[in-house]
């Protein structure tokens, strides 16, 4: 199923080119009152709501995909987490780098980061470069701590790309990375039924139709469920949380006006505005 947010905030699901609009089984997620569980309310309801969402797609009002303003997927993550330096290029075999990941640990993205394909990348800061960096998001689904390798996959909805923006300087990584609209989500949420094997997908990213990256996620030197093991040992991971796996070789600037095309093959692809 490919789970979608667009417009004011309706919800729906693809068909082919178009978009069967399933709001109504938002009715259905059981009322709740401050204050509120972490975590997105539809993403942790979804196991129960999916019946119903099956059933309004055989009555729902369908859309023309072009006509709507994709949103991300996601809409109230109780945080973005992202890995470091987790690519190696297939040339490198002879010298295999060596994960940094128990040394330097995932950086953490402030939520309001998010955003989707049609609401763009703003440059708030015009005088500083903004880098590009297509990645595979893994949507979290359940409450999870401490969730060992073998079991980490139980706990993952879906999939998403995902454009994280980096602005340079002198900061600390986690607010570079933390400007609005620097993490950009679409152009929907495949759920992991659809997806054999997150360890053996290309992404690709042009800017202007000019290729910048190309890469696949079976030269993750630290898999999904590794990177869910290891994160969960140090916090709780709740539904609708997003975990950003590392970016392929290729990274590089944008300036106003640059139009990004990113995808992942599988997944599916979007097309982002820099302004």
């Amino acid at each position: 199923m490919r789970l979608c947010r667009f417009d004011t905030d309706r919800v729906g699901v693809l068909r082919g080119d178009r978009v069967v609009d399933v709001t109504s089984v938002l009715d259905s997620i059981p009322a709740t009152r401050w204050p509120f569980d972490p975590g997105d309310l539809l993403i942790a309801n979804f196991g129960r709501l999916k019946h119903l969402i099956d059933q309004e797609m055989l009555t729902g009002e369908p859309r023309h995909l072009a006509d709507c303003a994709l949103k991300s997927p996601v809409a109230n993550p109780s945080k973005i987490l992202g890995a470091l330096n987790n690519y190696h290029e297939p040339a490198d075999d002879a010298d295999y780098p060596v994960s940094t990941l128990d040394r330097d640990g995932l950086f953490l993205k402030a939520s309001t980061s998010l955003a989707g394909p049609s609401d763009g990348i703003e440059l708030a800061w015009p005088g500083r470069q903004h880098d590009h960096e297509v990645e595979l998001a893994v949507v979290i689904g359940s409450w999870c701590r401490n969730v060992s390798r073998e079991r980490a996959m139980d706990h993952v909805v879906g999939y998403t790309v995902a454009l994280d923006m980096t602005m340079k300087g002198s900061e600390e990584r986690g607010l570079r990375k933390s400007l609005d609209a620097h993490t950009v989500l679409g152009p929907w949420l495949i759920t992991r039924d659809e997806i054999a094997d997150p360890g053996n997908l290309g992404l690709w990213l042009q800017v202007n139709r000019q290729p910048r990256q190309r890469g696949n996620t079976r030269n993750l030197l630290n898999d999904v469920p590794r990177l869910i093991e290891y994160v969960s040992s140090f916090f709780t991971l709740y539904p609708g949380d997003i975990l950003l796996t590392g970016t392929p070789p290729g990274a590089g600037p944008v300036a106003p006006g640059d139009i990004i095309d990113a995808g992942i093959v599988g997944v599916g692809s979007m097309r982002v505005e820099v302004r």
